[in-house]
């Protein structure tokens, strides 16, 4: 079994890097000789797009059972045929700050909650073909007297974004029916399951083989 803590520095030599466009963030074609497992090196080139790393957040209320979730206009989906709005946690890249500062941030500009306790719970590269970005992965608790400013986002940046409420029982459904589908929100989502509320994951799997059954 190979061992995934290996580092493979001395397996990949950098020979040119072109940058293809520097606009927004920075896309860059690197070409590279890699070596491969039977010990012959191989010359590739990849795309590779930088936009620096990110934060999201889960905020749920343990008491009442509910999630706090945002709904905005993201013009790549559109054009990849997702016409609604995309349902989503909060999230935002860290321009330099921290991760928690940064999603103590994002979470009150978008949302208008000022989080108290968050804690970071996973990290994952989201799309590690062709994009370096790292998202860092948060839950924090909240309650409605959180709530202190009215949030929806920067306008100066194009934002204009709704906040919902949510039963994490309906979450959980929205995500099965394809409702929300946005790979970050699910992965929360999936966490909070698993971890703030096993019970409703355990009733939506109970539901889930009944349907099963009953479709047989």
């Amino acid at each position: 079994m190979a061992n995934n803590s290996m580092s493979v520095t001395d397996r990949v030599q950098v020979e040119n890097v072109e940058v293809l466009s520097d606009n927004w963030y920075i896309l860059t074609k690197t070409t590279f000789r890699y070596r491969r497992r039977d010990g012959t090196w191989q010359q590739q080139s990849r795309e590779a797009y930088d936009r620096g790393n990110g934060a999201a957040i889960l905020l749920y209320d343990p008491a009442r059972r509910t999630v706090i979730l945002t709904r905005q206009f993201r013009y790549p989906t559109f054009v990849n045929g997702y016409e609604r709005l995309l349902i989503e946690v909060p999230a935002g890249l860290l321009d330099e700050a921290s991760p928690e500062q940064r999603i103590r941030a994002e979470t009150e500009e978008e949302t208008g909650y000022r989080v108290r306790d968050v804690r970071q719970v996973f990290q994952a590269f989201m799309s590690p073909g062709s994009v370096t970005e790292k998202l860092f992965f948060f839950v924090g608790a909240y309650d409605p007297a959180d709530r202190v400013a009215a949030g929806g986002g920067n306008e100066m940046e194009g934002e204009d974004i709704d906040i919902l409420e949510v039963p994490i029982a309906k979450a959980l459904a929205m995500m099965q029916r394809g409702e929300i589908c946005d790979a970050k929100t699910i992965m929360l989502l999936q966490y909070a399951a698993l971890h703030l509320f096993p019970e409703v994951a355990g009733s939506e799997a109970d539901r889930t083989a009944k349907h099963v059954v009953s479709a047989a």
